[in-house]
């Protein structure tokens, strides 16, 4: 899209199915580096990621030619086949149904990166449903609590 000029910044929240702990902390850094590679691919801008047990933060700096739906059904998708095709588990995995998605200013980038990497320390004090509750509450969004992530 010549003449196109966007800053678009999305905080992406999502779970693994039934918010199981199912991302073991010796294959993190693995399905990180593949979902970096699957947001290039996209030709999208990641900006941070970290996968806990349960979710997956992303910040993304996203192009208008692709919705943040569309984004977030292929890199749940592509992810999902990687992490079976590595046979780590017993079954077959998966992520939840349905995300989160939060748009930030450039003036906020920092702020969110550093609460991004800096989830383990954040867990210790907080559930992902309390924090999950949070980011609803925070940025107003009307939800039905029995289809929420957390």
């Amino acid at each position: 899209m010549a003449n196109t000029y966007t800053q678009i910044r999305i905080h992406i929240i999502f779970s693994t199915k039934n918010r199981k702990p199912l991302i073991l902390d010796v294959h993190r850094e693995e399905i990180e580096r593949y979902m970096t590679g699957i947001v290039g691919a996209l030709n999208q801008k990641l900006l941070a990621i970290y996968c806990m047990p349960d979710h997956a933060h992303l910040l993304v700096g996203l192009k208008p030619d692709i919705s943040v739906s569309e984004f977030v059904q292929k890199l749940k998708a592509n992810s999902s086949k990687f992490i079976n095709q590595k046979e780590w588990m017993h079954y077959d995995f998966a992520w939840q149904k349905g995300f989160g998605a939060f748009s930030y200013s450039k003036s906020q980038t920092k702020q969110v990166v550093d609460y991004i990497l800096n989830q383990k320390e954040h867990h210790k004090k907080k559930s992902f449903k309390e924090e999950y509750h949070d980011f609803l509450e925070r940025f107003e969004v009307d939800y039905d609590p029995k289809y929420m992530l957390g």
